[in-house]
């Protein structure tokens, strides 16, 4: 994976400097929603929820570390030379977020497969793969053992898992857009959005449904308020902050950014939940489609449209030529 550090953005050589493309996006959208599923997984069970919050405490943390999986996948294919992946395991870089993220992507595996071996979680292998059952058992009795400090891990993986790919972008002071402190709690919250409506539509309970939604509201007013504050930071900002911000003020990346992130990704299902809370009728599953579908394009427009923003050429000239 190619770290994007690169300040020069000549109009003529390099209209648009794109290193980062779909996999990426698609990686930041699965990491945020197996850290949603985590971090609920954890608390649903530290609430002695276990019998009532089913979906969130035995399905998702089955899909989380296939999810995970996938995202990682994802990874793999956008690295130039795939066959050293190895490499970000051989030492650790406490200055760049991609080296913590790399160890925070392995230290969530165990994590997760204790969270699925907790009472009420996956009880035993499908036919095909039997033979773990005696390991499996094993685990079990670990994780049963010391369920509270399971749950406990799971949380707070969860959440460094989902704030961690906020940080990798924000760090990046080339590309003034991602370059915010509240990208990292966006993500997060995004992340405990989605992984939300990925348990409504793993047929909850009806109790479980509605709790979902209510704490969904909740997250989808939050996410949509940190948009408007990141909006609120790149117009009022720096040169290379306003000028960063109108790629999605009236930029190239306005439409899809309104319509497809603000409107129904967030207003559109928050609108909807909320006629479910009151009784009102709603399709089941029009809300969490389009909370998925938001997040994924969350990530994909905030990718591109970060790698199209540059620093004014005053700022670059600072920063290449001696004084």
């Amino acid at each position: 994976m190619l770290e994007i550090t690169q300040y020069r953005h000549n109009p003529l050589v390099d209209p648009h400097l794109d290193i980062w493309g779909l996999p990426v996006s698609a990686y930041l959208f699965l990491g945020g929603l197996v850290a949603g599923l985590m971090i609920l997984n954890g608390f649903w069970r530290l609430r002695g929820s276990t019998d009532r919050m089913a979906a969130s405490t035995r399905i998702g943390p089955i899909w989380a570390p296939i999810l995970l999986s996938l995202g990682m996948f994802c990874l793999w294919l956008d690295l130039e030379n795939k066959l050293n992946v190895y490499r970000f395991y051989m030492t650790f870089r406490i200055e760049s977020p991609m080296s913590w993220g790399a160890w925070i992507l392995i230290l969530v595996y165990p994590a997760q497969i204790l969270g699925m071996a907790l009472p009420g979680g996956m009880e035993r292998f499908p036919r095909p793969v039997q033979f773990l059952n005696p390991a499996w058992e094993i685990i079990k009795c670990l994780a049963r053992k010391w369920q509270k400090a399971v749950s406990i891990t799971n949380i707070v993986l969860g959440v460094m898992l989902g704030i961690y790919t906020g940080i990798l972008l924000s760090t990046f002071a080339a590309r003034p857009l991602w370059n915010t402190s509240i990208l990292a709690p966006l993500f997060l919250i995004s992340g405990l959005s989605t992984a939300a409506a990925w348990n409504m539509l793993s047929k909850p309970t009806l109790l479980e449904n509605g709790s979902l939604i209510r704490w969904d509201i909740g997250l989808l007013a939050t996410e949509f308020v940190f948009l408007v504050l990141i909006v609120t930071n790149l117009a009022s900002g720096t040169q290379a902050h306003q000028e960063a911000g109108k790629l999605i003020l009236g930029g190239a990346y306005t439409a899809s950014f309104w319509v497809l992130v603000a409107i129904l990704g967030i207003a559109l299902p928050l609108w909807l939940e909320i006629r479910e809370v009151v009784g009102r009728f709603a399709p089941p599953w029009a809300a969490p489609v389009l909370i998925l579908l938001g997040g994924l394009a969350l990530r994909i427009i905030l990718v591109q449209a970060g790698q199209a923003s540059h620093l004014p050429d005053t700022e670059l000239l600072s920063t290449e030529l001696p004084k």
